[in-house]
């Protein structure tokens, strides 16, 4: 994702800040209700990788195919698709039957309703879309809505009044990107009173050029992580290492899901970032989600 996203990374920061106090009270209500195990989905924003053919996927698949061999790789897929336009039924179905049970799709709201109106008249719409997604029944995750940088805390009226109206069948995520909405304390503990009370979880992003929107509020017991990764250099392992650390933490103290989003520019580095990533977690909690390997090709003829 564009989101933050520096050329120069030398004067870059990239420790995670201490959990919000918040945090702490949220997932201490939460731990009498962890299910055993708690969920953690792990994927990348499309699953037409081309790169991976003859690796991550078997040469030679055709595009019709990508989709159930990205879920034999990734157990969760950040849906941008649906940012762009409401898919119809037959194109969900077709999601649907692509995937195990066990997977999860999160789709973005479509963007005539968080960009073009601003959540304004917007409620026929959010029907229509949400309609079309609880077509992939038990493979929704949670869908998340992404706010333009220009949708300050101005509107937070606006903003709750939607959320109100959002049906409830559809677990929603709101991501903020304003900054001002984290430039001011009593607008981020109004911001996330309001997701708290409304069962909505607040995106975290870990990029480059905006460390405000790493705000380690948990306003549920699901963290909605979105990470922009810089080509595999030291720092994108360290931060690996770091949010393996801390999501270990949180399950300890009670979280109940983590959808982790890794956007690499080049998509190759995406499923050794979750590898290193998996593997960690792994050896913190115990957690086995099958990470990301390279399959083995056909052979095809032999000189002997």
């Amino acid at each position: 994702m564009d989101f933050g996203r520096l050329s120069d990374l030398r004067y870059v920061d990239f420790r995670l800040p201490a959990d919000h106090p918040e945090t702490a009270v949220q997932l201490a209500r939460a731990l009498a209700t962890q299910p055993a195990p708690p969920a953690l989905h792990v994927g990348c924003p499309i699953w037409t990788n081309k790169a991976w053919l003859g690796s991550y996927f078997p040469a030679g698949i055709k595009d019709a195919d990508y989709l159930h061999h990205y879920a034999r790789q990734f157990n969760s897929i950040e849906l941008n698709t649906t940012h762009y336009r409401i898919p119809d039924a037959p194109t969900v179905r077709k999601w649907r039957e692509a995937v195990p049970d066990t997977f999860r799709f999160c789709p973005k709201i479509p963007q005539i309703i968080s960009h073009d109106r601003a959540l304004y008249n917007a409620d026929d719409l959010t029907v229509s879309f949400c309609r079309a997604i609880e077509g992939l029944g038990p493979t929704l995750g949670h869908a998340f809505l992404q706010l333009p940088p220009t949708f300050g805390p101005e509107h937070l009226p606006r903003l709750e009044r939607y959320l109100l109206d959002f049906p409830p069948y559809v677990p929603l995520a709101v991501e903020l990107r304003h900054p001002a909405w984290f430039a001011d304390a009593g607008r981020l503990a109004s911001v996330t009173a309001m997701l708290e009370a409304l069962d909505k979880p607040l995106v975290i992003s870990d990029v480059a050029g905006r460390r405000d929107a790493l705000h380690q509020r948990l306003t549920t017991p699901t963290v909605f992580l979105r990470l922009n990764g810089h080509g595999l250099i030291d720092s994108d392992f360290r931060r690996a290492d770091d949010w393996a650390a801390r999501i270990a933490s949180w399950l300890e103290a009670g979280l109940h899901t983590a959808y982790v989003f890794i956007h690499q520019k080049d998509i190759l580095h995406s499923p050794l970032w979750a590898e290193h990533f998996l593997r960690r977690l792994h050896e913190l909690t115990g957690m086995a989600v099958q990470p990301p390997r390279i399959i083995p090709q056909p052979v095809q003829g032999s000189l002997f």
